[in-house]
């Protein structure tokens, strides 16, 4: 018989204090149904970790970098379904009867579809283009929720130290086991980003990184390109 479903939410964070509480309460739901969260605290120094504490099952300490947060925070889970959400992004209301039906598939991972909070109708139609790349393409970036089974995270090694395109990076090889299985009921994912950026620089900043990366330049450099984008606005 196979083992019972069981989920662990990995939610990798820096100096998120002003959010985390809310962020984990979405959560709670999840672990009243008897699912663990995980919290993986690159340091932070404005209190992040002490906040998370009594809303999460357990606070790690990791380096900082989200690939060897998450990898953590795998390590320490103890589900046989890890899902890797980011602290602004909030999961539908459905997602662990998703998830269960998601276990009952052939694929090894897969993703959520994506909406952006923002009201303007230009991030309705950003989200349908990134939802419509990720069909096509079978990447996955972070906002999306990532989740993996165990079995197939450990055989692949998890995700790589590379302080960007980490999630990239490792959709590419789990597309080497399955195609992703696509969740349809949305996360939403914080527009913070694309409005304090802009949405066309937003959009204009990814799409050149992206291309970058698949040209081959090392994501140290890439990383490096978007901060100075990200302080300059």
């Amino acid at each position: 018989m196979p083992d019972p479903f069981s989920l662990s939410v990995i939610v990798p964070v820096w100096r998120e204090a002003p959010g985390i509480e809310s962020s984990l309460k979405a959560l709670a739901s999840i672990r009243e149904a008897g699912h663990q969260v995980i919290v993986v605290d690159a340091g932070s120094d404005d209190g992040t970790a002490v906040l998370a504490g009594p809303l999460c099952d357990r606070v790690l300490v990791s380096e900082r970098g989200r690939g060897a947060q998450m990898n953590a925070g795998a390590a320490a889970a103890g589900g046989n379904l890890l899902l890797f959400l980011h602290a602004d992004t909030r999961l539908p209301a459905d997602a662990v009867t998703q998830l269960e039906t998601f276990m009952t598939s052939r694929s090894a991972w897969g993703r959520f579809d994506v909406r952006l909070s923002g009201r303007r109708a230009l991030f309705r139609v950003i989200a349908w283009f990134m939802n419509q790349r990720s069909r096509l393409t079978g990447v996955c970036t972070g906002d999306q929720a990532m989740f993996v089974r165990r079995d197939a995270f450990e055989a692949l090694g998890g995700f790589r130290a590379q302080p960007l395109m980490e999630d990239v990076e490792f959709s590419r090889r789990l597309c080497l086991v399955s195609r992703p299985y696509c969740i349809h009921s949305p996360v939403i994912t914080d527009s913070r980003r694309w409005e304090k950026l802009g949405p066309w620089r937003t959009i204009f900043l990814m799409w050149r990184l992206r291309w970058r990366y698949w040209r081959g330049e090392s994501p140290e450099s890439l990383a490096q390109a978007y901060r100075s984008d990200v302080r300059n606005a």
